[in-house]
């Protein structure tokens, strides 16, 4: 089987100035991603999501353990070459339209001239931006704001895009067109990583989670055999057992 991320007993712990252990991130985390599937990394906050993310991008490296992306280490050019990413917070110049801003992605791809038109033309109309596009993004809602950065993310035609709470702080509808996007990607056999805390939009895109609660795995399994309800399954496996004693508190 062709596994596009595989992900092997990874762990990281940050330290301070005196490199003494702050925190324990991620306690030797395992997954495999198959090509063309839409894979949800769940938890709830502090759970180890953005530093597994990061380690998958090749931006921190871990303290033990491996990562394959597409078969090679993810701090390679060549991996860094089939990865999209789309942050939560997407920083861009206000003053420049979304074909500029793609442009300027599609530069950093080093993509020629006439490739690059082309692709940016099919990106505005992927991502229903074709008639705003060359409006100064400073005056984009945060939904329309929200596709540019997909876009952006797309313009190097990656084979793994990585999302990062890719609905975050999004009305329903433009929540509607994320999810449908990323569904027309996977069905055209991109692979997608997700990471959420919003449990509807995994269950509605999602094939494989894999949920994290302080830096371990607490449970892995295809979405269709987790029940009707991923909510009750998620907090079965992460539901806070500590009792607050609320009426002792207002006494």
């Amino acid at each position: 089987m062709e596994y596009a991320l595989a992900v092997d007993n990874v762990r990281k712990t940050y330290r301070d100035f005196w490199m003494r252990p702050t925190v324990h991130a991620v306690k030797g985390v395992s997954f495999s991603v198959r090509a063309g599937e839409v894979f949800g990394l769940l938890g709830p906050n502090g759970s180890g999501k953005s530093t597994t993310i990061k380690m998958i991008l090749g931006l921190v490296r871990p303290d033990g353990g491996s990562i394959s992306v597409f078969g090679r280490s993810p701090r390679t050019v060549e991996a860094r070459r089939s990865v999209g990413y789309l942050p939560e917070l997407s920083y861009m110049h206000p003053f420049l339209t979304a074909r500029e801003t793609l442009s300027y992605y599609a530069g950093l791809c080093d993509l020629d001239r006439k490739t690059a038109r082309m692709r940016i033309a099919q990106l505005l109309e992927m991502t229903g931006l074709q008639d705003a596009a060359d409006r100064p993004v400073g005056g984009y809602s945060k939904g329309m704001a929200r596709r540019v950065a997909m876009a952006s993310a797309l313009v190097g035609k990656p084979g793994l895009l990585v999302m990062d709470e890719p609905t975050s702080g999004l009305d329903p509808v433009s929540t509607s067109e994320v999810k449908t996007l990323v569904k027309t990607l996977s069905a055209a056999g991109m692979t997608i990583v997700m990471s959420s805390h919003l449990l509807a939009d995994a269950q509605d895109v999602c094939d494989t989670v894999v949920i994290l609660n302080r830096g371990e795995k607490a449970a892995e399994g295809r979405i269709a055999d987790m029940g009707s309800s991923l909510e009750e399954y998620f907090l079965a496996k992460v539901g806070d057992a500590r009792n607050f004693k609320v009426a002792e508190f207002l006494a």
